[in-house]
């Protein structure tokens, strides 16, 4: 099957690189205009090109608009059984009554998941931008924990507040009772959410490559046309990371399932390969999302925890402190807001955030916060480049039949 798939790619090559919309053209002026066109559209963002970017953009928007009411408008049955559905449970959730305690569990519940998979979401899809929500949110989140639970002596915070905010329970805990078991069935929900998001997330470069396969087409994605390159050049790659993602290809294409797995088990910046890899010899979907949510949501989750819980245990904060300290010249300027972050989330665990040290804003809390900012903005001002480049691509193919008829 794989020699077939691959001789079937070779024909499919050597005809795009023959013929050109049933004209036979000179393959290198071909891909010499798809490279002009794609720097051209690299050009339309917002700090070069600030209002063509937003007017772009802009009719983008209309124009997705105009697709998705379209699509809706002739699948008017199932619009109609959402908006039934909606209806219901809006009198569900408002009206009174011994159902409501069920109903604000669920709502609690459900935003939890959603947020955490939405999280996952954009870590996997990040439109360019390395927006990695587990070090600006889960990471984050797994190290309080542990540091609470070392600090009160247990992991059965009070709801609420938490998971908004962690303070240690009434009852003090004995000395010694937290294990790392302990820590990780504690931030479980939100890291398999977390790990559920981040497989879906990979699914738009399967569907991408396996679309592409079926209809005989070459998507403009640079992803896609570098496996493609990667296919022909198999045979003379030379560089480490062209042999790299070689041997992505070859394990997941040759062992199929668990390698897969093996893949999505371990921190791989390669594995959006392994879902172009998977859609372009049309491995079935439940094969490569089964492996892919096995791997993230379990066994990758499960290693980025415990790694996280170990680093941030008490004993281990404790000694990378000291080491900070000891750092000749200016180990003790840089311990000192160290030493009072910590004091100050000691605090805030036993209730006394009111009284003892000052509440001036710590910088290493300022500097994160503005981190996280900075990283939002940037992935908003992303998705508006994007969309605008997208409307940029259509302009492109609208001209080009035109171009042809001269």
């Amino acid at each position: 099957m794989a020699e077939n798939g691959k001789n079937c790619d070779q024909r499919r090559v050597t005809m795009n690189k023959e013929q050109y919309n049933g004209n036979f053209t000179d393959p290198s002026s071909v891909n010499e205009k798809k490279r002009r066109d794609r720097e051209e559209r690299q050009n339309i963002v917002l700090w070069r090109q600030p209002l063509i970017t937003l007017q772009y953009f802009s009719l983008e928007t209309l124009v997705i608009l105009k697709e998705w009411t379209s699509k809706l408008w002739h699948r008017q049955s199932i619009v109609v059984s959402f908006l039934l559905l909606l209806a219901v449970l809006t009198a569900t959730y408002y009206v009174e009554g011994a159902h409501q305690q069920y109903v604000q569990r669920i709502e609690k519940q459900f935003l939890l998941y959603a947020y955490w998979i939405g999280l996952g979401i954009l870590s996997s899809v990040g439109l360019g931008t390395g927006l990695h929500t587990f070090l600006l949110y889960l990471g984050p989140h797994i190290a309080s924990v542990t540091l609470a639970a070392y600090e009160c002596n247990s992991v059965n915070f009070p709801e609420p507040p938490y998971p908004d905010q962690i303070i240690c329970p009434d009852e003090e805990g004995t000395e010694g009772a937290i294990s790392l078991w302990s820590i990780i069935s504690k931030v479980r929900i939100e890291a398999c959410m977390w790990g559920i998001g981040t497989a879906i997330g990979e699914l738009p470069p399967y569907f991408m490559a396996r679309a592409a396969r079926l209809s005989g087409a070459e998507p403009d994605d640079e992803e896609y046309q570098e496996f493609e390159e990667m296919l022909e050049h198999a045979e003379t790659a030379q560089d480490f990371a062209s042999r790299a993602k070689l041997a992505v290809q070859n394990l997941v294409q040759k062992v199929g399932f668990f390698g897969i797995l093996a893949c999505a088990s371990i921190p791989n910046p390669l594995f959006d390969l392994a879902g172009i890899t998977c859609g372009h010899f049309l491995v079935p979907f439940w094969t490569f999302f089964g492996a892919t949510l096995i791997g993230k949501a379990i066994i990758k989750m499960h290693i980025q925890k415990i790694f996280v819980i170990v680093t941030f245990s008490k004993h281990i904060v404790e000694q990378m402190v000291a080491f900070i300290g000891a750092v000749p010249g200016i180990g003790p300027s840089l311990q000192k807001p160290f030493q009072e972050y910590l004091e100050a989330q000691r605090q805030k665990l036993h209730h006394r955030s009111e009284m003892g040290t000052p509440q001036g804003e710590n910088w290493l809390s300022w500097m994160f916060e503005k981190l996280v900012a900075v990283m939002v903005c940037y992935f908003v001002l992303s998705i508006v480049n994007s969309m605008a480049q997208s409307y940029a691509k259509r302009i492109q193919q609208r001209l080009d039949p035109k171009e042809k008829t001269k």
